[in-house]
């Protein structure tokens, strides 16, 4: 059996504190009897059969590469080979620090923190990688997943919010107990969710980190999706920070509401309002304003004292 020697972590290199109080506070699951994996242990002669779990240091398995899978509650969707061949060059050179964490299921075992260390392992040939194992429902593995790669930075914001939608859409949670489960503030949660509502194009430019959160937050102040697309493009080509955005938008809308784009009846219906505006006004003896919009709106009557109020009332027919 290919041996892994296990350095037990430095404070810096533990696990997270709400994560390692998850995992402190699951019960450890008793390893079953082994069945034989099938192949030729490195070092051993060919017919010698390599175990699927054999004791490990600590409190801790040595578990066969192949009997481990991931899970489909893991929030990371990319993985930089880049940065795995780093983390694999160090596992070879230090050994691996920390052990993942897993859970059973059937024959196998479910990660629930560590699989860029597995996929590391995977690319040094390992057999075997040291494991916890503990006894997680759905929901708590799930949490853990997320707990884990939020406490080390790991995920980009879509990832998050991904995850964070993963834990309101399969196990029913509102947004105040998926704060609380995952140690963030609820405003936090919210506004990682409504990423969720940006065109697929803008997450993408999330996920690849070429726009930040406070980009985001910028462009969800415009609804148009086209002219969000557009200004997100030209955000992107010119290098903006976010001030720079914030003020590109706000000039947009103020362009929009003069020039009223995209709509061909616009100066029509102006033209009908001021004239709506002066006859009022002729009416009842005062400036009247009249703010139209789709099909609401609202009429603005100006009056100067309580006398004129009195004289509009009485011309409106509802005098006191």
């Amino acid at each position: 059996m290919t041996e892994i020697f296990l350095h037990m972590p430095s404070s810096k290199n533990r696990l997270g504190r709400g994560l390692g109080n998850l995992i402190a506070g699951g019960k450890v699951a008793s390893a079953k009897k082994p069945e034989a994996e099938t192949g030729p242990t490195p070092g051993k002669g060919a017919g010698t059969m390599a175990p699927t779990v054999t004791p490990g240091l600590a409190g801790f398995l040595e578990i066969a590469m192949t009997a481990v899978e991931p899970s489909k509650y893991q929030p990371r969707r990319e993985f930089n080979p880049e940065a795995l061949r780093e983390l694999a060059d160090s596992i070879r050179s230090e050994g691996l620090l920390q052990p993942i964490v897993v859970r059973q299921a059937g024959a196998k075992f479910q990660l629930i923190a560590g699989e860029r260390r597995w996929r590391a392992c995977q690319m040094l040939g390992l057999r075997m990688i040291p494991a916890r194992v503990v006894e997680a429902g759905d929901a708590s593995a799930a949490v853990m997943a997320l707990i884990e790669n939020l406490q080390r930075a790991d995920l980009n914001p879509i990832e998050e919010a991904l995850g964070y939608a993963s834990l309101l859409r399969d196990f029913a949670l509102t947004q105040e107990a998926v704060a609380e489960r995952v140690g963030k503030g609820r405003a936090t949660v919210a506004n990682a969710l409504r990423l969720l509502a940006l065109d697929r194009e803008i997450q993408g430019y999330l996920a690849k980190g070429l726009l930040s959160s406070g980009h985001a937050k910028v462009l969800l102040a415009l609804a148009d999706t086209g002219a969000r697309l557009a200004l997100v493009r030209r955000a992107l080509a010119e290098s903006w920070s976010v001030r720079e955005l914030e003020q590109q938008l706000r000039k947009l809308k103020a362009e929009t509401t003069v020039k009223s784009p995209g709509r061909p009846t616009a100066e029509a219906e102006a033209t009908v309002i001021r004239d709506l505006e002066k006859r009022l006004a002729a009416k009842l003896n005062t400036r009247v304003s009249l703010k139209h919009a789709g099909k609401r709106g609202r009429i603005v009557i100006e009056y100067f004292g309580d006398d004129d109020l009195q004289r509009i009332l009485e011309r409106l027919g509802v005098g006191t």
